[in-house]
């Protein structure tokens, strides 16, 4: 049976721009950052004990981690008055250690100012700037934009290029539980967590989250991303928080978890990429970042503390999957893996998302090809891994109502238990990482991929992983029955999972194998100078770049399938 795929924009859930909850944070944006520095500052205290001297150690690795960033690794994105802020901080500093005379209340009081200035600041950085006339311009111009591209492949002719024949829901397939994500979105506070393969991912969820009639969501974003212009626009027109993979230091993270946990008590539908970066090798998230998971946690024990019992006061964490036959940094992505597992044994070379023109120029052949995407919604969980029905109730395996406010109580009451939560948060991260191979699609690109990298593994069984990619591309080469009788088996298996549940298949795959094989060598890494996988003049199968093949195989990664060679 073909499958259904969303061809229409949802009427909006929230028709009133002013009741969107990105809006009001956006009107008190001043007050929230203030109230994110005294939490964060009030949870730094607390952790270090209000003890003067623990304090003042880790304000002084702050401030040398601080100045080491602003030496070694300077981002144009970064403010202009860094060095100079950062220098006050160590005149205070040292004044501070010169001051014998101070008790110790006076000590903590005097390092209390200084770690304030501190909060203040990465509160005041890290926090978005939504303006509601941005998003409508950017919402249309992705749209606009990307439909008339998509417009000018498949309709021939100048004219075409102001044809509206093709939506962008011809090309992005939305898939899933669209409906219950939106009447969750009315009841509670969502978190979406999508898996991570490109920059683009950013700007397709926020279309997605648009398409479906939701209110625009906050996102932790890679301030990195904030360096490339057009880029930046849409992170900022999007409601993006800016998250600096470059600070390390304890009150940072706590200002940046803060954050997190205040906007979704505050009721902003959030979403973060668990992963926490692009996934480097191409796989599925296994090992998720756990930190602004736990906010997720954290804010919804909170709502319970502050007495809200009903939904409203509940949070949903929603896994997305999104599927590409293409990766365009996945060149770049491969080498910074095999660089850090192989270590010496692997030269690295620079990433090909690196400027707007790059960007442009991948967006015009992407829309100009027949590579479709796939979005895949998933079920709903509560914050501890438990799916959530239609009304959202909590449902234990056997599909009987829980109450989730029980997890949290202890004595008779709502408690704060670190040690517990973070126990919640890694039980939440391993069902999301479930869920993401549940849902996680599979295309004709990753099975010939997967295929011919595990045949070649097969034919060299003494090789590693770093010899395996040195083999001389010349000695590989596929004859195309073997090749098509192995993708037969390892697509019957994947059939028989897809019935269990385990995982998804694209319908493009319903169709013979000849043309599945065809479908997939096509879309492989369709823009690399050195494509994945081709077939040669004699019709067998060959590679121009083992650890692209690599990458692309690593996205039926998990599942056990190496185990058919």
């Amino acid at each position: 049976m073909e499958e259904q795929y969303i061809k229409h924009r949802y009427e909006p859930i929230l028709p009133k721009k002013d009741e969107w909850p990105v809006v009001k944070l956006a009107r008190e944006r001043k007050e929230f950052v203030k109230k994110v520095s005294e939490t964060a500052e009030s949870k730094i205290l607390q952790l270090t004990g209000n003890n003067p001297d623990i304090l003042k150690e880790e304000l002084e690795t702050t401030l040398y981690r601080e100045k080491l960033r602003i030496k070694q690794n300077p981002w144009a994105v970064d403010p202009d008055d860094e060095r100079e802020f950062w220098s006050d901080v160590k005149n205070s500093l040292l004044h501070l250690s010169t001051e014998s005379s101070l008790t110790k209340t006076k000590k903590l009081e005097a390092y209390k100012e200084v770690l304030g200035k501190i909060t203040s600041r990465y509160a005041e950085e890290i926090a978005s700037n939504f303006k509601t006339s941005h998003y409508k311009f950017t919402r249309s111009v992705v749209t606009f934009g990307f439909s008339r591209l998509l417009n000018a492949a498949r309709v021939k002719g100048f004219k075409s290029i102001f044809s509206n024949q093709y939506t962008l829901q011809d090309k992005i397939q939305i898939t899933g539980q669209t409906d219950q994500i939106r009447d969750l979105a009315t009841k509670g506070t969502i978190v979406m967590v999508p898996t991570h393969f490109s920059n683009l991912d950013s700007i397709l969820i926020g279309w997605i989250i648009s398409v479906l009639g939701m209110p625009p969501f906050i996102y932790g974003a890679g301030l990195n991303l904030f360096n490339i212009s057009i880029f930046a626009y849409f992170m900022n027109a999007l409601g993006a928080y800016k998250v600096d993979r470059r600070k390390k230091n304890l009150m940072y993270l706590e200002t940046l978890k803060t954050y997190s946990k205040e906007a979704i008590q505050f009721g902003c539908h959030s979403l973060f990429f668990p992963g926490g970066t692009r996934s480097r090798s191409g796989m599925i998230e296994s090992k998720l970042k756990l930190g602004l998971l736990s906010t997720a946690i954290e804010a919804q024990r909170a709502n319970y503390q502050n007495g809200i019992q009903d939904i409203s006061g509940k949070i949903f964490i929603v896994p997305v999957t999104i599927n590409y036959h293409f990766v365009l940094e996945a060149p770049g992505l491969i080498q910074d893996y095999l660089s850090i597992t192989g270590q010496e044994r692997y030269y690295k070379e620079n990433d090909e998302f690196s400027t707007s023109y790059k960007i442009s120029k991948f967006l015009v052949k992407f829309f100009t090809k027949g590579s479709d995407i796939s979005v895949s919604i998933g079920r709903a969980l509560d914050v501890l891994g438990n799916y959530v029905d239609q009304d959202g109730n909590s449902l234990d395996k056997r599909g009987r109502v829980i109450d989730t406010r029980d997890y949290f109580i202890s004595d008779g009451k709502i408690t704060v238990d670190a040690q517990r939560e973070e126990e919640y948060t890694q039980m939440l991260g391993k069902r999301i990482v479930e869920e993401f191979h549940k849902i996680n699609r599979v295309f004709s690109s990753h099975l010939v991929a997967f295929v011919a990298f595990e045949m070649i593994k097969a034919k060299n069984t003494k090789l590693d992983l770093f010899d395996l990619i040195r083999l001389p591309e010349e000695d590989i080469v596929l004859p195309y029955e073997e090749f098509k009788s192995a993708c037969q088996m390892v697509y019957d298996k994947i059939l028989e999972m897809k019935n269990q549940g385990l995982i998804d298949v694209a319908p493009h795959m319903n169709r013979p194998m000849d043309e599945i094989i065809n479908h997939g060598l096509d879309n492989v890494g369709m823009y690399h100078a050195k494509r994945p996988l081709i077939k040669d003049k004699q019709g067998n199968i060959v590679t121009e770049d083992m650890s692209l093949l690599y990458f692309y195989h690593n996205r039926l990664h998990g599942y056990a399938l190496e185990k058919l060679f």
